[in-house]
């Protein structure tokens, strides 16, 4: 007996110091549609089998290993789809932990990978950690991409803080918003070397919009697995 079956694929100075210290519910509905789809058809095959069963010539009995490996074919098919319904909903529910914990990021101070910090008042701070001592040449743009200041300077091994007090290089005071720096560095050899750069802000927001949440240092967005460090703020009691 054949049977045909129908599935579904699954500091006013600037420079450097010391540093102190829906897509988930279209698959879900898929994969119920699938299952209901293949329920109906497991049942269908078995009350043929049966049929078949109770009618068959005892001169010329069904062949066993055909309704054998059509019966195995669909419990395989049924348990992948099983399977599909789990992992979807393993991972709303990671979604929804992920989110949970982003939220707790509000309000505390966070160091994390990036280049681009906000100008505040006429503050603007990044961490640099550099291999060897040495120089660096600090390029700072504005949100435009335009270049506004250009500052020299001698680095340390090891972590430290650069600093910006907003003045461009017409001798103007930058207007607060994103500034983005780029660091040029040599060690004493003269040899150029690779300065890692670090933002500090205070997570005032988190956005939930896109496939992982982004905590919002204003209008800086910046990923959980970029954070490095977080300083939660102090309560009083």
């Amino acid at each position: 007996m054949a049977v045909s079956t129908t599935t579904s694929s699954p500091a006013n100075v600037a420079g450097f110091q010391n540093a102190g210290s829906s897509a988930a519910t279209t698959t879900s509905t898929n994969a119920s549609g699938g299952s209901t789809s293949i329920a109906n058809n497991f049942d269908q095959f078995l009350t043929l089998l049966t049929t078949q069963l109770k009618n068959q010539s005892p001169l010329d009995p069904l062949d066993t290993n055909q309704f054998t490996a059509q019966l195995v074919q669909f419990a395989g098919v049924e348990q992948q789809l099983k399977m599909n319904d789990t992992m979807s909903a393993l991972l709303a529910l990671n979604k929804t932990n992920t989110s949970t914990d982003a939220v707790g990021f509000i309000g505390s101070t966070i160091t994390a990978d990036g280049a681009t910090t906000p100008l505040k008042n006429g503050a603007a701070v990044w961490q640099v950690s550099s291999p060897a001592a040495g120089s660096a040449n600090i390029t700072i743009k504005n949100a435009s991409g335009s270049v506004v200041q250009t500052i020299q300077g001698s680095l340390k091994q090891g972590d430290q803080t650069f600093s910006w007090d907003g003045s461009t290089s017409t001798g103007v005071k930058a207007p607060d918003g994103d500034y983005t720096i780029t660091v040029d560095a040599k060690d004493l050899s003269g040899t150029a070397i690779t300065a890692r750069t670090e933002i500090i802000g205070v997570v005032d927001g988190v956005d939930l919009t896109g496939t992982a949440p982004l905590l919002k240092i204003g209008a800086i967005a910046v990923a959980i697995d970029k954070v490095k460090r977080v300083i939660k703020p102090q309560t009083s009691i």
